[in-house]
This record gives C-alpha cells, sequence and structure tokens, in this order.
C-alpha cells in the first residue's frame, strides 16, 4: 500500500484593504491595517480562515506605509530590512510605489488620485507577485483590482472577482500601459465603452471600465448577498451601469455567478464588548439590557424609563439610500401614537437628514423622547445594546452588517425587504418560535409604519414570552452571522473553480 501526497492550491487573494493577518503569515502582520468599509473586514476573515485551515494562502496589499506605521523617514532600519529580505518566502507580498507610502486612507476624494493608486497596484499584481506567487487561483476584489482577472485569463489562471459595490473608474489603454502594465498582452479580455475594432483603434479614445473588465474577464464572480445579485440580474435598480448589469447577467445566466452575505467583526458580541456598561448574553440579556438602556437615556438627556421601548437609527442618514425620510414622515405620529408606551428614538449617525430630525425634536419638544447624535463607535455600541428595536428602512442594501449586529445584540430589527436585508431577517413568527425581525414590503412611510406596529406588538407580548424569543434570536444570529460561515462559502467556491480540496489530502493507493 501506497500514500501519495497532493500539493494543495496556491490561492492568492489581491485586495485594496483588509483590517488584520493572522499571526505567522508574515513578519509585519500586527501592522497591516488598511480599512474603508466591509471588504476589509471580508478580506482578514476570509485570509484569516484559509491560513487556519492550513490552506497555502497568499495575499497581496499595497504597501500603504503610513496606514502600517512603518517610519518612512528610516524605513531603511534593520526591522525593514529583514521583513524585505524575507518577502519571497512570506505570504504578504507588499506592492511597492510612492504612491501608497504617504496616504491616510485606502481611497481619496480624487478620482484621479485613486485611478493612479489602483494602476500602480495592478502594475507590481502584474508584474512581480502573480510571477513571484505562481498562484493556482486569483481572487481579486472591486474595481481596485479591475484589470487582473484579464491578466489571469491570459494566463490560465482561474479568476473569483467579488464586487462589493458598483463604484468604477474608467480609462484609456495608454493611460494604462503608461503606468507600467502591458496591457497589449491582454487587451481583448477587458471591457470596453463601445465593441474594439483592433488594439490600434482602441489605444487611445476607447475608455476601459475597469469594475465591468473584472466582471467580464474573471471566471466566476460574486456579490454580497444573493438577493442583490439576483435583483441585478432583474435590473431592479436604476443605479446600475447597463454595460456592468449585463455583464453580471450574462454570468449569471451562464451559472458562473453567486452572492455571499459578509458578516459582522467579530468584535460586535454584547459578552465581550469593551463600549457596553455591562455585558450579556442570550441567557442574561434581559436585565443587561435594561441597565444599559438607562445609561444610554441618562447620557443622552432621554427620559429615564427601563421599560420604554427603544428603536435605533444606526445608519448614515442618508435619504437616497437609506430611507431617513420614511421615519421622518412618521416620526412624530409614531411618538405620538405610543406615547403611553414611553417610545424613544435613538439616532447615532450623520448625514444630511440629521438637521431634519432635530428641527422636527424642536419644533414637537421630543428631546425626552427623541435624541439625535453624531456618529461615534462606542456611542453607536451601547445603542445597539440598549435598543429593543433597530430601524433600517432601505431603498437598497447589498448587504448590510447592522440588521445582522442587532440580532446578536438581542434589538429586533425593522427593515425594508430588499437585497440582503430579505436574506438575513425572517419576520418573527411566536407560535412558530421562528424569525428575527418585521419586514416591509411598501417602500413608503406606510410601510414602516406598519413594520413599527408590528414591532410593538412583539414588545406588548409578556415578559417571558418577549425574553424567550429574544434569546432564540440572539443565539441563532450569533451561530449565522460570523466570519466563519463566510468564509466558508467562499472556500466552496474556490473549491468549485478548481475541481480539487484547498488543503493537502493523502490519498492511499493498492499496489495491485
Amino acid at each position: 500500500m501506497a500514500t501519495t501526497k497532493h500539493k494543495s492550491p496556491r490561492i492568492l487573494i489581491v485586495t485594496p484593504e483588509i483590517t488584520y493577518l493572522p499571526s505567522g503569515m508574515g513578519n509585519m502582520t500586527n501592522r497591516l491595517s488598511a480599512k474603508a468599509g466591509g471588504l476589509a473586514d471580508v478580506s482578514a476573515s476570509l485570509v484569516s480562515a484559509l491560513y487556519e485551515l492550513g490552506a497555502d494562502v497568499h495575499v497581496a496589499l499595497p504597501h500603504y506605509r503610513k496606514m502600517f506605521h512603518v517610519d518612512i523617514g528610516s524605513f531603511i532600519d534593520d526591522e525593514l530590512l529583514i521583513y524585505k529580505s524575507k518577502l519571497p518566502e512570506d505570504r504578504i507580498h507588499l506592492a511597492e510605489d510612492r504612491i501608497f507610502y504617504y496616504q491616510d486612507r485606502v481611497y481619496t476624494n480624487s478620482e484621479q488620485t485613486d485611478l493612479k493608486i489602483a494602476l500602480a497596484f495592478q502594475r507590481e499584481v502584474i508584474n512581480n507577485i502573480i510571477p513571484t506567487v505562481k498562484p493556482d487561483l486569483i481572487h481579486c476584489n472591486d474595481w481596485m483590482t479591475g484589470l487582473i482577472p484579464g491578466e489571469a485569463r491570459m494566463l490560465g489562471i482561474p479568476s473569483l472577482f467579488t464586487f462589493h459595490n458598483i463604484h468604477t473608474v474608467k480609462t484609456t489603454l495608454a493611460t494604462i500601459e503608461d503606468r507600467g502594465i502591458d496591457a497589449a498582452e491582454f487587451w481583448s479580455n477587458l471591457f470596453y465603452s463601445w465593441p474594439p475594432y483592433n488594439y490600434e483603434e482602441s489605444r487611445d479614445t476607447n475608455l476601459v471600465d475597469l469594475l465591468c473588465s473584472g466582471i467580464f474577464s474573471s471566471h466566476f464572480i460574486n456579490t454580497v448577498s444573493p438577493t442583490f445579485m439576483k435583483e441585478i440580474v432583474d435590473n431592479r435598480h436604476d443605479f446600475i451601469p447597463g454595460d456592468i448589469q449585463w455583464e453580471i447577467a450574462s454570468k449569471y445566466h451562464a451559472g458562473c455567478a453567486t452572492g455571499i452575505l459578509n458578516s459582522p467583526d467579530a468584535t460586535c458580541d454584547p459578552e465581550t464588548d469593551e463600549f457596553l456598561l455591562e455585558n450579556y448574553d442570550a441567557a442574561n440579556h434581559v436585565e443587561a439590557k435594561r441597565n444599559n438602556k438607562v445609561q444610554l437615556q441618562e447620557r443622552l438627556g432621554l427620559e429615564v424609563n427601563p421599560d420604554a421601548p427603544m428603536f435605533f437609527w444606526p445608519s448614515r442618514l442618508d435619504p437616497v439610500q437609506k430611507g431617513c425620510q420614511l421615519v421622518a414622515e412618521i416620526l412624530f405620529q409614531t411618538i405620538d401614537t405610543y406615547w403611553d408606551d414611553g417610545l424613544q428614538i435613538v439616532f447615532v449617525a450623520n448625514g444630511a437628514y440629521q438637521q431634519t430630525f432635530h428641527d422636527i425634536a424642536y419644533q414637537h419638544d421630543l428631546y425626552k423622547r427623541v435624541a439625535v447624535c453624531n456618529f461615534e463607535e462606542g456611542l453607536s455600541h451601547i445603542g445597539f445594546a440598549a435598543s429593543d428595536f433597530l430601524l433600517m428602512p432601505s431603498l437598497f442594501e447589498p448587504c448590510g452588517l447592522p440588521q445582522m449586529m442587532s440580532a446578536i445584540y438581542g434589538s429586533l430589527p425593522i427593515a425594508h425587504d430588499t437585497g440582503g436585508l430579505h436574506d438575513t431577517i425572517e419576520n418573527v413568527d411566536v407560535e412558530q418560535n421562528a424569525g428575527n425581525g418585521f419586514l416591509f414590503q411598501s417602500y413608503d412611510s406606510g410601510g414602516l409604519a406598519w413594520a413599527i406596529d408590528r414591532a410593538m406588538d412583539f414588545y406588548r407580548l409578556d415578559e417571558q414570552n418577549r425574553s424567550t424569543q429574544i434569546s432564540r434570536i440572539m443565539d441563532e444570529s450569533k451561530k449565522r452571522f460570523n466570519h466563519a460561515v463566510t468564509a466558508q462559502s467562499y472556500i466552496d467556491i474556490y473549491q468549485q473553480m478548481l475541481h480539487r480540496p484547498l488543503v493537502d489530502e493523502v490519498f492511499e493507493k493498492t499496489g495491485k
């Protein structure tokens, strides 16, 4: 009998942002953190899960020296020299370019600067990192990596392209090549403003769409929730450019597209949250949430009443997406309807509608019932812990994390039935011991008012019945909404694309 050990496939994850890396991947893992949004958390959790499984995972990042706390003035110190000498042996591959070094955030307010950063990053990945790593599969993320699937297809390497949002940038082949990328070798794998006749005709005037190129040339794509993917395919969102919608739909109908939900950061846990007055879990949430509520009421000048139903707004006050105008339309009516219940609403968010809510509170003298605060991380965490319900009436929501966090903290989400909200919230059914929130179908203030009424029906249940349901929801949500579940979904795609496992396996063979 003989045994044969098969080499694990090598995965290269290309991402412009990440929150952390597991120790052991390289000798600067504790320094590497560059975050603009959920992509950073997803990247971190995926890399960590793959590494813990023993997979041969590598990461390509821009070398944001300022964000990585590398002393630029003395970057030839011993630590960095040792680091650079070991880089080819490590699994962290930092793209080097002067344009990264002094950035204090992943994205700037300048599309021109962001394009230069993106092209410099992709130049290093294409010219240096891919030849060094020799990956079996490349996983790219968002428009800043949109050229790499075209190169991967030319090299015969399977690629997965994840788009976390629909933002894109367009430029010419001439600009791409002027930045050191030999696009001529894979120009036909990119997506242009009009069908290209040949390379010469297209080089100077036919704009390349970076996001659409990543979707077009990759072997498989995914976005951040199954329902948002289907909404795009069904052309339900007019903010998505037609070319991008068409390419996503084409991939979907070819069986090469899916949706994978993001998940909250592991620190978003009421058992360990350092911002809370009192930590708690599903078993002892009742008194702890009441105590956190009283603390928040005192801090914000609200009427102190631990029995008052508290509604919490966690997202930016953006009327284009987040639906804050629906709340504004019924704010006074809602508080007046449930005045005897002591209903309170807390906004911890910045945005265009903040002044509107200040004006409503002033006009009706509701400062004991309504608090409007600028966003603050710690205050937001207390809001999740103190509140009974979360308001999330978004017009569209690719994924959304607040509704997952709120369920983990025992604050039940009230949301419009769309995108990732549809995938993460089910209407509470006490008799069936099921559900975790309240969804409304009609995107108007009447629909939101209906859902708030259902939430108040739930709040008026006897305390034993209500607390039993909240305990169940907290337990189920903690198991369902976590990085391990998200990472496993990506691992499943990798294995589907590679037609083999990600870690070494031992196959026994008889010597017949």
